[in-house]
């Protein structure tokens, strides 16, 4: 009944691992919820009263997205990348990860995935019937590969396509990649095309952020949307930018998005143009001061002599290593650590890495955005004790997830 290629597919682990929380509440289990990312924060008042205001909305838009946003986001990204992208170059999807699967469906050559990879860009690869190559990276590199390391690979067969998929800042290290020069040299010299998911862009702790598309944007296919820096998740909408000389692949993309979607939410489309047009700097600010002040928090206190991990540079993840465990996967310390203390981790081994490496992602999400916001906008900063006491969960579920690591 099911075709060979899916039967072994499982459901995404950062969905899966919200389904079990949930049901490890139901049975009055406290559960600090580390497993699942998405954003705390409300969507901006303005962007909801968008939204109300186009909730009439009923009929169809055109297959690439509806022309008034297509301009907002041109012209929103071309002011950040100094490059200059038209409506023409945008394609609006019901959030990124369906624009990526069809990329995947419709790409001819090999997936280069570096580990730790998002976990759903090898399955939708496997789907896709592309081959993956996996590259394992370091920490000293911020956990992205190395120009000479994705050219070794290019190198065994010249000839073929290939696509690097890019994620900076990551999920789920929480790092930014640093080597973006060597990286776009690689592209440029070899059939290597970019897919730079850059969904935690606006996340970005540093105020100077640059992405692999501010150094090679006819090479680059910028995947971004409103889930992360805008609190829309269950919005679902993202987009594509393809740059011109890639507009096969735009083509295309608009063939198999008339065969599948048809076309994203009318009221959301409309909405979201005040996301592009309206004034929200205020907004990310908070938002990314807020994230950065916790991740640190939880860096500060979890950080020892047996917990290896980075400072975060964006988004809301951190990747621990816990060098002492005695398990035979990251995946049984993650059960583990579930049953012993009730924090909910993903393991390493789903994004990439070698199952023995005792490497988990965790995501410091789990608190109430809308009092958080509010309490840094009178203050204007956040102290441990503004931590303790406006996001409790995340600062108990650290110091359970610390004794635990004591323990090894």
């Amino acid at each position: 009944m099911l075709k060979d290629i899916v039967k072994n597919l499982e459901p995404s682990s950062t969905l899966k691992i919200n389904e079990m929380s949930k049901h490890l509440e139901e049975k009055g289990k406290k559960i600090f919820r580390f497993g699942f990312g998405q954003s705390p924060f409300q969507v901006p008042i303005d962007i909801v009263n968008e939204l109300k205001k186009n909730a009439h909305q009923n009929k169809y838009l055109p297959m690439q997205g509806l022309n008034d946003l297509r301009r907002s986001v041109a012209k929103y990204t071309s002011s950040k990348k100094n490059f200059e992208y038209t409506p023409n170059n945008v394609i609006i999807g019901p959030g990124t990860k369906e624009l990526m699967f069809l990329l995947q469906i419709i790409f001819d050559g090999e997936i280069i995935l570096p580990a730790p990879s998002w976990v759903s860009y090898a399955p939708q690869a496997i789907i896709g019937r592309n081959k993956i190559r996996i590259l394992q990276t370091k920490m000293e590199n911020n956990w992205f590969p190395t120009g000479a390391e994705i050219e070794k690979i290019i190198l065994k067969d010249k000839k073929k396509n290939y696509l690097l998929f890019l994620n900076s800042p990551n999920n789920p290290s929480g790092q930014i990649c640093e080597n973006l020069d060597e990286i776009s040299e690689i592209a440029k010299k070899y059939n290597l095309i970019i897919l730079s998911d850059e969904i935690y862009s606006e996340l970005s702790f540093n105020d100077n952020f640059k992405s692999i598309s501010n150094f090679c944007p006819e090479k680059t296919i910028i995947s971004t949307g409103l889930s992360k820096w805008c609190g829309a998740g269950g919005w679902r909408l993202g987009y594509f930018i393809v740059p011109e000389n890639l507009k096969i692949i735009k083509e295309t993309l608009n063939v198999l998005a008339s065969e599948t979607f048809s076309a994203v939410s009318a009221p959301i489309q409309y909405a979201a143009i005040q996301a592009y047009e309206g004034d929200h700097k205020n907004y990310i600010k908070s938002s990314r001061e807020i994230l950065k002040s916790i991740g640190n928090y939880v860096y500060d206190n979890l950080c020892s002599n047996k917990v290896l991990i980075k400072k975060p540079q964006g988004g809301f993840y951190l990747m621990p290593e816990f060098i002492n465990a005695k398990f035979q996967s990251s995946s049984e310390m993650c059960n583990n650590i579930l049953n012993e203390t009730g924090v909910a981790l993903l393991p390493g081994s789903d994004f990439g890495f070698n199952k023995d490496r005792m490497l988990v992602r965790l995501s410091f999400t789990d608190f109430d955005g809308e009092n958080l916001m509010k309490e840094y906008e009178k203050k204007n900063l956040l102290d441990s004790k503004s931590i303790e006491n406006y996001a409790p969960k995340v600062a108990e579920g650290v110091n359970r997830l610390k004794k635990w690591s004591e323990s090894l």
